[in-house]
């Protein structure tokens, strides 16, 4: 009654401030990206590129814990040598890291 069409339209909200909205879920969407998905994309692409240059005589560690050393490399699959004589089949994406090449025992000082 006492309020004008022309009033009414200003007090409703805006294109800028249905924008003003979005940035608060931009602004998470994009800390959470650098601060999770991008590292956890880089360590996979390590990950990926270290069990893709396995090569005979490494020495590793599965993520079961075991230490061994790689007797053959298969496509999809390493044998690990754990001890004199054992070798224990491993799929290449369970090997958790490359310790080095045939290490010699480090001497007792």
């Amino acid at each position: 009654m006492f309020v004008t069409p022309a009033y009414a339209q200003a007090a409703a909200p805006g294109g800028t401030a249905a924008f003003a909205q979005f940035i608060p879920l931009l602004l998470v969407f994009a800390i959470m990206y650098f601060l999770i998905l991008r590292p956890q994309q880089k360590k996979l692409r390590q990950h990926r590129d270290m069990v893709s240059a396995l090569k005979k005589g490494d020495q590793v560690i599965t993520n079961g814990g075991l230490i061994g050393r790689v007797a053959a490399v298969r496509d999809d699959e390493v044998d690990v040598e754990v001890a004199q004589g054992v070798k224990v089949r491993v799929v290449r994406g369970m090997i958790s890291q490359v310790v080095g090449p045939a290490a010699a025992p480090a001497a007792k000082s």
